[in-house]
């Protein structure tokens, strides 16, 4: 079965390729930049195109012949052009396009568990506007509404590994703690295989969380534990992390926290803002976030360095 996933260098995009290749399934990446992940296990190269997802003709290059799309592209940050507009609302309604014109058969959109309308969030409400996109199109969709994602790559675990490394203290976000529930990347490749692959989970929008719920500090301890560190947790109000979120992004390449990720915390990541279909039971997520599974997301031990500030790009 040929494949296209967006976002194709991204965390996401990268693992379900890999996964999609491993069953023998032809991939075509789709992403921005240079293609930086598509050999997998030194034997089958991936088909990599080269797009932003703003020219409509290249994506229908890209689509052609392919079965599914796997809509994996987004940003947790505005860059310049690349806005939460332009990469979730243009972005999307592009592929869709394209999906269309192909004759795919399946697509799968990747968004987030809080995606709302009329929120004050440009990313929540972004999201939402690619998922009523989809949900117009005519197309057989799969709208899967995920929360916080870890595996070896992500943003998650790679950061705060590295903040533990490098600060002293972590503060939490907020006087009073809202929950999470950790999604391992695998359970989650799992879900989005079963909607492109064998067709389940047609014209259905599904919530998607991790199996333990935790605070974060419990989070942060467990990871701190594993990695070697100790940590000393302060609370600081979450206008304080706004102001720290938007000084990293103004001076990290990969902000150590965007402003889009302190709504996110500030919210808690246990439900979904709106109501979601159900996940059959063979599909509901089974990993915890044990020091197993945090071990195999880790990188390699280091703090922060010049070398992840955008004056040194």
């Amino acid at each position: 079965m040929k494949i296209a996933v967006t976002g194709g260098n991204g965390f996401i995009g990268r693992h379900l390729a890999r996964s999609l290749t491993l069953e023998g399934h032809e991939v075509v990446l789709v992403g921005r930049g240079k293609n930086t992940g598509s050999e997998v296990d030194g034997s089958k190269e991936m088909k990599f195109v080269a797009s932003d997802l703003s020219d409509q003709d290249v994506l229908l290059q890209a689509f052609a012949g392919c079965e599914a799309v796997a809509h994996c592209a987004g940003i947790n940050r505005e860059i310049g052009n690349q806005t939460y507009r332009k990469v979730h609302v243009v972005g999307t309604q592009n592929v869709v396009e394209a999906a269309k014109q192909a004759k795919v058969k399946r697509v799968a959109l990747m968004s987030f568990l809080r995606a709302r309308p009329n929120c004050g969030s440009p990313y929540h409400e972004s999201k939402w506007a690619a998922e009523e996109i989809v949900r117009n199109s005519g197309l057989n969709y799969t709208i899967v509404r995920a929360g916080m994602v870890y595996g070896l790559g992500d943003h998650m675990l790679d950061h705060l590994s590295h903040a533990l490394h490098t600060f002293p203290i972590f503060a939490m976000v907020g006087l009073k703690e809202k929950g999470i529930r950790p999604l391992a990347i695998e359970d989650l490749v799992q879900i989005l295989q079963a909607a492109l692959v064998y067709g389940r989970l047609g014209r259905q929008t599904v919530a998607v969380t991790g199996a333990e719920e935790l605070h974060l500090s419990e989070a942060v301890r467990r990871v701190a534990r594993v990695s070697g560190n100790k940590v000393r947790m302060v609370r600081a109000p979450v206008w304080m992390h706004y102001m720290l979120a938007r000084f990293w992004e103004l001076t990290m390449k990969v902000p150590l926290v965007a402003r889009a990720q302190v709504r996110i915390l500030s919210e808690g990541v246990l439900e979904p803002a709106l109501p979601c279909d159900s996940l059959p039971d063979d599909l509901v997520p089974t990993r915890r976030f044990t020091d197993d599974q945090i071990s195999k997301g880790l990188p390699a031990p280091g703090s922060f360095t010049f070398h992840d500030l955008r004056c040194c790009a």
